[in-house]
């Protein structure tokens, strides 16, 4: 099952209201801990050096992921938001 996909035209509006492009953005994600899926997540950041910490929850059956990235516009972020959709059971916090 899919979680409903975020208003990404609601989403823009708010970040250029409220943020000052460039910027450091937080990413944070949390999706099963699947080993296949953890890479696809880190691998669009890990291109463009951002810093990436895990961590797993207790039972071990999902991981939180956490990126600092800088990004140059409101697009960007939500290009990086749309990209991780494409992964099965990932949720965007």
């Amino acid at each position: 099952m899919q979680s409903q996909q975020p208003s990404w035209e609601t989403l823009k509006t708010k970040l250029d209201e409220t943020e000052s492009f460039p910027l450091l953005y937080m990413f944070k994600f949390v999706l099963p801990s699947d080993n296949h899926k953890i890479a696809l997540l880190t691998k669009q950041f890990e291109e463009q050096n951002g810093e990436i910490t895990m961590r797993t929850s207790a039972t071990g059956k999902h991981t939180s992921i956490t990126i600092r990235l800088v990004v140059l516009s409101s697009e960007e972020v939500i290009n990086h938001y749309k990209r991780a959709t494409n992964i099965e059971g990932v949720i965007m916090l």
